[in-house]
């Protein structure tokens, strides 16, 4: 093997080493294997372009570009044109995959699950890397440098994991960068000659002595044996490493929705979308249902609760995930004086549809799905384990409808401590105005669901707000002041200023994240669409549990707990729901009776439903992503073709001077015509020799290029026409010089191989003309401004610096 294709191989298992401390940030790790393959095909056309060769940024270019090839064929083929080329599809496919898994990544504790945009964020970053320390290590030979893009990647692992081993994937990242340094310094020592050996020895080289032959071979088989053993290391460590840890995400299960193992979860805030759902000019559908709730206003599908706010936003709790049970336990603080009925659903989520939590009725008691999920018993939610969405799900659901009276809910003794304290904090930067607010409001109340009912009633139809999904959606204290004072805003803004000022109360509270109830449709299902996302408000009542209100006005419906004069008690028995059909519910839920009046001559409070929780996407990638990203792959894609583009163009301009009869015209196409079979022989792997006569020249390119009778004559009739325009006193016109010029070019190509055929096309060795004129001009100024000298890549070699009555 050359001394580069060992300092590839070091570089490609310097790239898995440090690839590997990544693996702990998420499960499964097959992701990796993926990585590997992918790596190692971008190493190898690297290898190819430089065994051509290529120039250094043309193989540069065909690698960024064969890796934006294989990221397509992975992550996005049915979008790809013939199934690898990337186009504009490509590119919003890419980057809404990435938007995705930036979601998850903000939205899971270690180790995640490898979602498709977790694993495209995983696999792109590595064969970037990989890219980079490529390009450094073995096409410009400088493996120094090589190790910052190997410690920014550790560096990212090593920032966001949490686990007691990074001295681990430290050791490994840093003996990869070890191992790209020994081979460089292996290949650089080789280019001296012979390894000289002091220990006495026999010799085996032709004059024995000093030179020994087995020294020269030592340090080549121990470069060997250290590449083999770093890419053993780089491919079997990730296989070895699940069985040290599965993760607590990790598991496997079916048919009842279980996982395996432990767990905590870390939910991302996700009111990101719910306004662009809520202002979608098409009310998709994204979920379907048939319930035998005789209350079906109150069928609110909930995802998950917020339970945090720090003052910037309101975000769900890390908490501990365990296998989903049989059955749920009971709801916390639920008595058994309070009236509860059970009842069943059958849910189904449409294709279009891929959230992460399972949308569920409050409280459930039992579910069954099938897939991968995990249950947090907190917010008695439903996670998705291994990537695991509602992507088409279908589920059956049974739940409680708790039907509390007012007298249970005035009635209730203190929260549990624990509660008390976790749900009523409040950040310092919350302004007063809020606490004052709250303390108005309900002022002559006698207990904390006197409070909560005021609070509902202000927000609903006493303090004149006005709902508006078009302001800005800030959740933090700003945001909940700036509302206070606007009075105008959605369901984030009502829900998370009520949730806040009953804390300030004393009342435990958080905000929940669901779906409004959705509309009838004419089989008897229930539709629940994008604009049908909410948040509401759920606040803490001992020997009641988490209770629902609703402060937003003409969204949902406000519970019969908290109107006045409602009579309560046990619904009706429900009817058991079936597939085909169920009990039909009023075609839409009936408008709060506190809806403002403004609203109600609008027609916004009679059928309109509740929104719902968070949607299945939102509006989309920026057009200006879009516009700026299909910009950069146009440009990947044409740059490597840019010196073809610019030999085509050369080609037709020499051998399209128009006929004139001055001498200065004759000269100009004569001298045209032979730098275009100069540069054609060049392309073909003919260097030119300046220093020769036209004459010289052409016998050279004849035997050099082998060829044929025809492509002969034609080199040595264009040599003689030049010899005529510079030496003659009158420079005479010749004919058909432009058809000499093809013969020559038919011949040079048929005397070469296909691979050189191509390259002569592809990246034609001529175009190196565009630097040397760019040079020139640079010399120029230099001489002209005294600028600094110009490095040495731009300098012209001395046998192309010609008298310039030469220049063609």
């Amino acid at each position: 093997m050359s001394g580069r294709g060992r300092l590839a191989l070091c570089a490609y298992a310097a790239t898995l080493m440090a690839a590997c401390s990544m693996l702990p940030l998420v499960d499964p790790v097959s992701w990796v294997v993926q990585a590997a393959f992918l790596l190692a095909i971008q190493y190898g056309v690297g290898a190819l372009c430089r065994r051509v060769p290529l120039p250094r940024l043309l193989t540069v270019a065909v690698q960024l570009l064969v890796t934006l090839m294989l990221l397509t064929v992975a992550f996005a083929r049915e979008q790809s044109l013939a199934g690898f080329l990337p186009g504009p599809q490509t590119v919003m496919a890419l980057a809404d995959l990435l938007s995705q898994g930036a979601d998850d990544v903000s939205r899971y504790s270690i180790p995640a699950p490898a979602s498709a945009g977790i694993r495209l964020m995983l696999v792109g970053g590595v064969l970037l890397v990989g890219l980079a320390v490529d390009v450094l290590a073995v096409t410009f030979r400088s493996a120094a440098p090589a190790g910052l893009p190997l410690l920014a990647l550790y560096s990212v692992a090593a920032g966001l994991s949490d686990v007691g081993a990074d001295w681990l994937w430290f050791l490994l990242a840093a003996c990869g960068y070890l191992l790209l340094l020994l081979a460089e310094g292996r290949d650089r020592l080789s280019q001296w000659g012979r390894v000289f050996a002091g220990a006495a020895g026999p010799a085996r080289g032709p004059a024995g002595g000093g030179l020994s032959g087995g020294g020269a071979l030592a340090p080549v088989r121990t470069g060997r044996r250290i590449g083999a053993l770093a890419l053993g290391i780089a491919l079997v460590v990730p296989a070895a490493l699940p069985a040290l840890d599965s993760g607590l995400l990790s598991g496997s299960g079916a048919g009842n929705g279980k996982g395996g193992g432990g767990g905590t979860i870390s939910a991302v805030n996700p009111l990101v979308s719910l306004q662009n759902n809520l202002n979608q000019p098409e009310n998709r559908q994204v979920m379907s249902y048939r319930t035998n709730s005789n209350s079906p206003q109150d069928f609110y599908l909930r995802i998950l609760a917020l339970d945090q706010f720090n003052g910037n936003e309101w975000r769900a709790s890390t908490r501990r995930l365990k296998d989903v049970p049989k059955r749920l336990p009971s709801p916390g603080g639920l008595s058994p004086e309070v009236a509860v009925t059970e009842i069943s659903s059958n849910i189904s989520a449409s294709s279009s549809y891929r959230q992460t939590y399972l949308p569920l009725p409050y409280p459930a008691t039992e579910v069954r799905v099938g897939g991968h999920w995990r249950y947090e018993s907190e917010g008695r939610t439903l996670v998705g384990d291994g990537g695991e969405t509602t992507q088409g799900a279908q589920y059956q659901v049974s739940s409680l409808v708790v039907q509390p009276t007012s007298d249970q809910l005035a009635g209730a003794g203190p929260a549990p401590a624990a509660i008390q304290r976790e749900y009523t904090r409040v950040p310092d930067s919350l302004p007063k105005v809020v606490r004052e607010t709250a303390e108005k409001v309900t002022r002559g109340a006698g207990n904390a669901y006197e409070q909560a009912v005021k609070l509902q009633d202000y927000f609903a139809s006493e303090g004149g707000f006005t709902y508006n999904t078009s302001v800005n959606s800030g959740t933090g204290s700003a945001a909940i002041g700036r509302f206070l004072k606007d009075k105008e805003g959605f369901c984030v803004h009502f829900s998370f200023t009520m949730a806040a000022m009953a804390r300030t109360l004393g009342i435990p509270a958080r905000v929940a994240i669901g779906f409004t109830p959705g509309t009838t449709q004419p089989d008897g299902s229930m539709s629940v669409g994008l604009r049908d996302a909410h948040a509401w408000p759920e606040l803490y009542f001992e020997g009641v549990g988490w209770t629902r209100f609703e402060p937003t006005p003409t969204r949902g419906t406000a519970p019969s707990y908290t109107l006045p004069d409602t009579p309560s008690g046990d619904p009706a028995g429900p009817d058991r729901p079936e597939t085909g059909a169920s009990a039909a519910p009023p075609v839409a839920p009936s408008a709060s009776e506190s809806c403002p009046a403004q609203s109600r001559k609008q027609g916004e409070c009679g059928n309109t439903v509740a929104p719902g929780a968070v949607g299945p996407t939102d509006s989309g990638t920026p057009a200006r992503t879009v516009v700026g990203v299909t910009l950069l792959v146009v440009l990947v894609l044409l740059l490597p073709m840019l010196p073809m583009l610019w030999r085509i163009r050369a080609r037709a301009r020499r051998l399209g001077f128009s006929a004139g009869r001055t001498p200065g015209d004759v000269t100009a196409r004569t001298l045209a015509a032979w730098r275009e079979i100069t540069d054609t022989a060049w392309d073909h792997g003919i260097v030119p020799d300046e220093s020769l006569t036209p004459r010289k020249a052409a016998e050279r390119l004849v035997r050099l290029g082998r060829l044929d009778t025809d492509g002969a004559e034609a080199v040595h009739r264009v040599a003689g026409a030049v010899e005529q325009v510079l030496y003659a006193p009158e420079p005479r016109p010749e004919a058909g010089l432009s058809e000499d010029v093809q013969t020559v070019r038919a011949a040079l190509r048929a005397s070469v191989g296909g691979l050189l055929r191509l390259r002569a096309i592809v990246a034609p060795r001529s175009a190196v003309r565009v630097v040397w004129a760019a040079s020139d001009r640079r010399a120029a100024l230099t001489a002209r401004w005294h600028l600094p000298r110009r490095p040495a890549w731009l300098r012209r070699p001395a046998w192309s610096r010609r008298p310039s009555g030469q220049e063609g």
